[in-house]
């Protein structure tokens, strides 16, 4: 946070004339010590920004897979479903009938398949002993076989039959935010009907469309930071950037994908947002944003050049976290004063001697 010297009532103006005095005389104060920071260029990344689109990764719409009657609708719009929450759920008459059917089936099926194995087997023992025909055999044979196929056709049934009664059930797939519901509770439904529409917070991207004048050195480089707040001050670095391999036909333009961590950014789908993609390398000044004096609209920086002070304007550009990058104002090389406040204090003092 810049710091505002509003306790002060030297003013910006009166600071810059005091420092911009002639050299003090011998009866002057002297300076007393005080932290101090010689800029020096720093190679960072050079970067283009466009605004970019905030989307959910997980977002759908739940369809019936069975025939029913809407009986509970738990969630409405805008309201926070956790995972594996019903979200929706069915009359059941049906599906539990024919669920008990083909239980009854399945009973069926395996009693029928005992009976043929037991006929098969007692066959075979009479057959080994040359007592009956290899038809008689061939027959059991055939019979059994038939009372299994009949018996796995039996529990297919009842697993269908369950799923059919599972299906009655709609539970959310994950967690996050209701964004519709197209059906009310009494409707009837059908297979294939949309039923709710939900996206999850949890996990978020961008998408920026990028010109394709820069979209080499995006690809080659693959690195970009979401820029966050007024003055762009908090940076969330992405974990991936996925350029696509087409161009719009009428912007001639190529959409870049950005993947944002899964933690706690304050944005929302739906938002716009400012991207900055690296694109390659430039010499910048750097100044942490403690050193800065902010007075309205105006920030300045204390420079000591040969135990003079003085307030100097200067006018700054992107930020890089806590530091940002000063356009004009200073040059590589000067010595800064670290300490706003001790720096006013010192004017004031040598002023006051000076009268």
């Amino acid at each position: 946070m810049m710091i505002r010297l509003a306790a002060l009532t030297v003013t910006l103006a009166s600071l810059s004339a005091c420092g911009s005095s002639a050299p003090p005389t011998r009866d002057a104060a002297p300076l007393p010590e005080l932290p101090t920071l010689t800029i020096t260029p720093e190679s960072t990344a050079r970067e283009r920004v466009w605004d970019g689109v905030v989307e959910a990764v997980n977002q759908a719409t739940l369809s019936a897979q069975t025939a029913g009657r809407v009986l509970e609708l738990p969630y409405d719009v805008d309201d926070y479903v956790p995972a594996g929450a019903v979200v929706v759920r069915f009359t059941d008459v049906e599906q539990q009938s024919a669920s008990r059917q083909a239980q009854a089936q399945l009973r069926a099926a395996e009693a029928a398949a005992r009976e043929a194995e037991s006929e098969y087997t007692r066959i075979q023992s009479i057959y080994e002993r040359k007592l009956v025909a290899k038809a008689q055999l061939d027959q059991a044979t055939a019979r059994r076989d038939s009372a299994r196929a009949a018996l796995e056709a039996a529990r297919a049934g009842v697993r269908s039959a369950g799923e059919q009664v599972d299906y009655t059930i709609i539970r959310a797939p994950f967690s996050g935010i209701v964004t519709a519901r197209h059906v009310q509770v009494g409707e009837s439904v059908r297979p294939g009907q949309q039923l709710i529409s939900g996206l999850s917070l949890g996990q978020l991207r961008l998408a920026v469309e990028v010109p394709q004048s820069d979209i080499a050195a995006i690809r080659d480089r693959k690195r970009a930071s979401v820029l966050l707040g007024a003055d762009g001050a908090r940076r969330i670095a992405a974990t991936s950037v996925t350029v696509f391999p087409y161009a719009d036909p009428d912007t001639h333009s190529f959409k870049v994908r950005v993947e944002l961590p899964e933690e706690e950014t304050g944005l929302h789908p739906g938002m716009t947002v400012k991207v900055a993609f690296d694109v390659g390398s430039s010499e910048r000044l750097l100044l942490p944003r403690k050193v800065l004096v902010q007075r309205s609209e105006i920030s300045a920086v204390y420079v000591l050049d040969q135990q003079q002070l003085s307030l100097r304007q200067l006018r700054l550009g992107h930020s890089f976290g806590d530091r940002v990058e000063v356009l004009a104002g200073l040059s590589g090389g000067e010595t800064i004063v670290t300490d706003p406040l001790a720096a006013a204090a010192a004017l004031i003092s040598r002023r006051a001697g000076h009268e």
